[in-house]
C-alpha cells in the first residue's frame, strides 16, 4: 500500500468548500473523482484543512492510500490533465505510511484581503469595505487574539468541533498596494473562524 501526498492550489469561487458532499461541487469531490478515473479505484482524501465555500488555497495538502503501481511522474502529468481548470496540482510524492495530512500539519494559515477601492474583477478574492482601514489601529485590535483562547464564539453554529480552544501563533495586518491583508497562523481553525474574526 502506497501513501501519496499531493500539494495543490485552487480557486474556490465555484466550489462549496473542501469536504465532499453528495450534491454540491467540492474540492475533495473533484479530486477523488479525477483520481478514480486515473487509478480505477476509490480513494478517500485526507486533507490538511477544510476550507469553506468560496475560499481559495495557495497551498493545500492531501494524501491518500493506493495499491496502484503508477510512477509518480506519470501520475502528476495524467492527473493534471483530468482535474478541472480551477485546481492546479503542484507536487506529488510518496510518503511513509504514518504520514497524515491532517494530523502531521504543524500549523495552518490564512490571508484575508480587504479593500475600500471596489474592483469588480477582485470580487471573489477581496472583501470590500466602506471606509479605509488603519492598519495600526487594526493591529492593536488583533493582537489580543494571539495565544491560546476559547474561540467558540467565532464559529458557525453547525461547527462539529468538540472543543473551541485554538492557539493563534501570529495575527497581524499589513498594506499591499490598495489592499489590507490580515494574516492569521494557528494550530487549527474552527468552521468559518477566520471569516468571523475579520
Amino acid at each position: 500500500m502506497r501513501n501519496i501526498k499531493m500539494t495543490y492550489e485552487y480557486d474556490g469561487t465555484n466550489f462549496f468548500g473542501m469536504q465532499r458532499q453528495k450534491k454540491d461541487r467540492t474540492i475533495a469531490g473533484e479530486m477523488e473523482k479525477a483520481i478514480k478515473i486515473l487509478l480505477k479505484e476509490e480513494v478517500e482524501l485526507i486533507n490538511s484543512g477544510r476550507t469553506d465555500r468560496g475560499v481559495h488555497a495557495l497551498c493545500q495538502v492531501s494524501n491518500f492510500f493506493t495499491n496502484s503501481k503508477i510512477p509518480l511522474s506519470n501520475f502528476k502529468h495524467a492527473l493534471s490533465n483530468i482535474l478541472p481548470e480551477d485546481i492546479n496540482l503542484k507536487n506529488v510524492e510518496e510518503v511513509p505510511e504514518d504520514f497524515n495530512s491532517r494530523f502531521s500539519a504543524k500549523w495552518r494559515s490564512y490571508i484575508y484581503k480587504l479593500s475600500h477601492n471596489k474592483n469588480i474583477f477582485d470580487r471573489n478574492k477581496v472583501m470590500f469595505t466602506k471606509d479605509e482601514i488603519d492598519c495600526d489601529k487594526l493591529n492593536e485590535i488583533l493582537k489580543v487574539l494571539k495565544g491560546k483562547h476559547d474561540f467558540g464564539s467565532f464559529r458557525k453554529a453547525d461547527c462539529t468541533a468538540v472543543n473551541g480552544e485554538r492557539e493563534i501563533y501570529e495575527i497581524y495586518s499589513y498594506k499591499e498596494k490598495d489592499e489590507v491583508h490580515i494574516y492569521i497562523k494557528a494550530n487549527s481553525f474552527l468552521k468559518s473562524m477566520v471569516r468571523i474574526i475579520v
